[in-house]
């Protein structure tokens, strides 16, 4: 199953994201991914993402992670409730 999660990326103590396509049996930090779909700074809260690719690949199936899904309905790429996050 293909799912769109986030992998932290950046030095510590300074924490950036990007939204990433891949397989949900890889872990995030493999560098397994399929494609890269925004990215987003946690400190200055700047989202970039790639609004098309991101329905293009919800529209195949691809499900989003409690983290990623808050910020795509933050940023009002898709619509519907925050799910709680662990």
């Amino acid at each position: 199953m293909l799912k769109i999660r986030l992998q932290r990326v950046g030095r510590s103590k300074d924490p950036s994201f990007r939204l990433i396509l891949t397989d949900s049996r890889k872990p995030p930090r493999s560098g397994k991914r399929l494609e890269l779909l925004g990215s987003y700074d946690a400190r200055r809260g700047s989202p970039q993402f790639k609004t098309e690719r991101i329905k293009h690949w919800l529209s195949k199936g691809a499900q989003t992670s409690e983290t990623a899904n808050n910020l795509l309905v933050d940023a009002k790429i898709i619509e519907g409730k925050k799910k709680k996050v662990r």
